[in-house]
C-alpha cells in the first residue's frame, strides 16, 4: 500500500501574498455572512413558499450537508489539480446556487439550489485555507490564519444583522442576489492569485470510490437526523439511513487503508495534536451552531421581533466572534500556550450554553448579554487559532487534505448540530403540543396555530433541555481535547504547541 510521505517535496512560498490574502479573506467573509444570515430569512421563506418543518429546515441543512460532505474531497482535489482552480470553481458554483435560490418558485427547488451553493462553498473553504498555508510561512502564516479566523468572525457577526436588514428592505430573494453578485466579483478577483499545488511528477488521481462512499455516508446520516422527527424514527427509510450511514463510514475507512491515492490519508488523523485541534474546531461549532441557527426564529416568534431587530439582537452572540480571534492569535504569538487558550475558549462556550438556559419569553437584552457573549467570545477565541495550529502539524504537500479534513469535521459537525438541534426541538415541542405540523411551525417562529403563550412556553422548555445537553457535550469534548494536547508524540514534520 502506497502512502503519502510526511516529508514531501515542499511547495514554494507564493511571491504574491497580498492578492492571495485579499481574495481568500473576501471569500471567507462572503461565505460566513451568507451562512449565518440565511437563518434570519427562514420565517419569511416559510411564509412565502408555505413551508415548515423538515422541508424548511433543509434550506439550511442542505447547504451544510453538501459543504461538509465535499470539503474533504475538495481539499484533496486542490492538492491534485491546484488550489486556485478548485477555489474559483467553488466560487462559481456558490454564486450560481445562490442565484438559483433567488429564482426558486418552491421550497424543494430552493433546497436543491442551496445544496448546490453548499457544494461550491466546500471548494472555497478547503482551498482557501490551503492557499494560505502554501503562500505564507512562519510568523506571517500565523498572522494570515488569525486574519482568516477574524474575517470569519466578521461574517458571522454581520450576517444575521445585514441579512435581517436586507430581508426587510429587499426580501429574501433580493438577499440571495446580493450574495450571489459578491461571489462572482470574488471569482473574478481570484484570477490574480497564483496557482499552488505540490511539486510532484505523478499524474493526478482521484479516489472515486472513497469520495463517493464518504459523501453517501454523510448524506444518509444527515437525512436521518433531519427527517426523523417528521417521518418518525421508526420509519423504514429513517432506520435504513441510520444503519447505512455508519456502515458506509466503516467502508470508507477500509477503502482508505487500501487506496494508493486516498482521499484521506489516515495517518493524518493519527497525529494526536492535529486531531486535538480538529476536535477543538468541532467543539466550538457544536456549542455555537444551534443558537446561531434557531435563536432568530425564537426572537421573531416568541417576542414578536422583526427580521432586522432579530438580526441586531444576534450581535450579542456574533459580535465577539469579530474581535476575539485577534485576541487569541496575539496571545499565542506572544508565547502563551495555545492549549491554555483553547481550554479557556471551550470552557466559555460550555458555560455560555448552560447560562443560556435562563431563556424565556420577554427576556431583556441585559439578561441575554451574559450567556450570548460567553458563547461568542469562546467561539471567537477558538476560531483565531484552530486553523493555524492544526496546519502547523502538517507537511506542505498535505495542506489541502489537512484543511479539507479540518473543515469537513468542523462544517460537518456544524451541519449535524443544526440538524440535530432542530430535530430535538421538533421532537420536544411535538411531545408537548401533540402535533408534528404545529411543532414544525412553532420551531420556526410561527405561533399562530393555538394559544401563543402556551406555545411559547413549550418552545422555551424545549430550548432549555437542548441547551443543557449541548453544555454537557461541550464539557466532555473539552476534556478530550485537553488530554490529546497533553500527550507527547512525534508530529508530521512540523512544529506546534
Amino acid at each position: 500500500m502506497t502512502r503519502i510521505e510526511s516529508r514531501a517535496v515542499p511547495e514554494p512560498v507564493s511571491g504574491r501574498p497580498a492578492p492571495t490574502l485579499a481574495v481568500v479573506l473576501a471569500g471567507m467573509l462572503t461565505l460566513s455572512m451568507s451562512m449565518s444570515g440565511t437563518n434570519v430569512a427562514l420565517p419569511d421563506i416559510g411564509a412565502d413558499l408555505r413551508a415548515s418543518g423538515a422541508a424548511l429546515q433543509w434550506v439550511v441543512t442542505g447547504y451544510f450537508l453538501t459543504a461538509s460532505s465535499f470539503m474533504l474531497i475538495a481539499g484533496s482535489l486542490g492538492d491534485l489539480f491546484g488550489r486556485r482552480r478548485v477555489y474559483r470553481a467553488g466560487l462559481g458554483l456558490f454564486a450560481a446556487g445562490l442565484a438559483l435560490s433567488a429564482l426558486a418558485p418552491g421550497i424543494w427547488l430552493l433546497d436543491a439550489a442551496r445544496a448546490a451553493a453548499g457544494l461550491g462553498a466546500a471548494g472555497v473553504m478547503a482551498s482557501g485555507g490551503a492557499l494560505l498555508a502554501a503562500t505564507f510561512e512562519g510568523a506571517a502564516r500565523a498572522k494570515a490564519f488569525a486574519a482568516f479566523g477574524t474575517v470569519g468572525g466578521v461574517g458571522l457577526a454581520a450576517g444575521p444583522t445585514l441579512s435581517g436588514l436586507l430581508v426587510s428592505g429587499l426580501g429574501w430573494r433580493g438577499t440571495f442576489w446580493v450574495f450571489a453578485i459578491a461571489g462572482m466579483l470574488i471569482w473574478a478577483g481570484a484570477r490574480l492569485v497564483p496557482e499552488a499545488r505540490p511539486a510532484s511528477e505523478a499524474k493526478p488521481r482521484v479516489d472515486v470510490p472513497g469520495a463517493a462512499t464518504f459523501i453517501a455516508a454523510l448524506a444518509l446520516l444527515m437525512a436521518a437526523v433531519t427527517q426523523g422527527p417528521q417521518n418518525g424514527w421508526g420509519h423504514p427509510l429513517v432506520l435504513a439511513a441510520l444503519v447505512a450511514g455508519p456502515a458506509l463510514l466503516g467502508v470508507f475507512v477500509a477503502l482508505q487503508r487500501r487506496a494508493a491515492h486516498p482521499v484521506l490519508d489516515l495517518t493524518l488523523v493519527l497525529d494526536r495534536r492535529y486531531l486535538a485541534w480538529t476536535l477543538a474546531g468541532l467543539t466550538g461549532a457544536i456549542g455555537f451552531a444551534g443558537s446561531l441557527a434557531y435563536l432568530p426564529a425564537y426572537f421573531q416568534g416568541v417576542d414578536g421581533a422583526g427580521a432586522g431587530e432579530a438580526g441586531l439582537m444576534m450581535l450579542l452572540l456574533t459580535g465577539p466572534v469579530l474581535v476575539a480571534p485577534m485576541v487569541s492569535g496575539r496571545l499565542v504569538s506572544r508565547g502563551h500556550p495555545a492549549r491554555v487558550v483553547i481550554g479557556v475558549a471551550l470552557g466559555l462556550v460550555a458555560a455560555g450554553n448552560a447560562w443560556l438556559t435562563v431563556l424565556r419569553p420577554g427576556l431583556g437584552v441585559v439578561e441575554l448579554a451574559g450567556p450570548l457573549l460567553a458563547i461568542g467570545v469562546g467561539t471567537g477565541l477558538a476560531n483565531g487559532i484552530v486553523d493555524g495550529q492544526a496546519m502547523n502539524q502538517v507537511a506542505p504537500a498535505r495542506s489541502g487534505m489537512a484543511a479539507g479534513f479540518l473543515n469537513t469535521v468542523r462544517g460537518g459537525g456544524q451541519a449535524m448540530m443544526i440538524a440535530a438541534f432542530g430535530s430535538a426541538l421538533l421532537n420536544l415541542v411535538q411531545a408537548r403540543v401533540g402535533s408534528t405540523e404545529l411543532a414544525g411551525r412553532v420551531v420556526y417562529g410561527d405561533l399562530r396555530g393555538g394559544d401563543a403563550g402556551f406555545l411559547a412556553a413549550q418552545l422555551t422548555g424545549a430550548w432549555q433541555t437542548v441547551l443543557w445537553v449541548i453544555a454537557a457535550v461541550t464539557v466532555v469534548m473539552l476534556v478530550l481535547v485537553t488530554a490529546l494536547l497533553r500527550g507527547r508524540h512525534p508530529v508530521m514534520g512540523a512544529t506546534g504547541r
